[in-house]
């Protein structure tokens, strides 16, 4: 499970050979959720307002990297890092 980010305590990931959409993972405290990346929709789980608004504002900026990264995770291979929000 590649990290691909970290900021203001939120840290993204990406699981290798996951299932469809393409979407990433975002962990903040105990909290986690997961987000398709072609439309920024929650599609499983729940972070507190101010980290989901980080985490879909850094998503938007980043959306073409993430689908680079989302095709190299599903074959094997580890992703670059994507930039933090300032």
């Amino acid at each position: 499970m590649p990290e691909l980010s970290r900021f203001y305590g939120i840290i993204i990931v990406m699981h290798f050979d996951e299932h469809h959409p393409p979407h990433f993972h975002a962990r903040y405290g105990s909290a986690s959720i997961a987000i398709e990346i072609k439309t920024l929709r929650v599609l499983d789980g729940h972070l507190p307002p101010r980290a989901l608004g980080l985490t879909v504002e850094w998503a938007a900026l980043h959306q073409q990297e993430l689908l680079r990264a989302w095709d190299l995770a599903q074959s094997n291979q580890h992703p670059q890092k994507i930039p933090p929000l300032p």
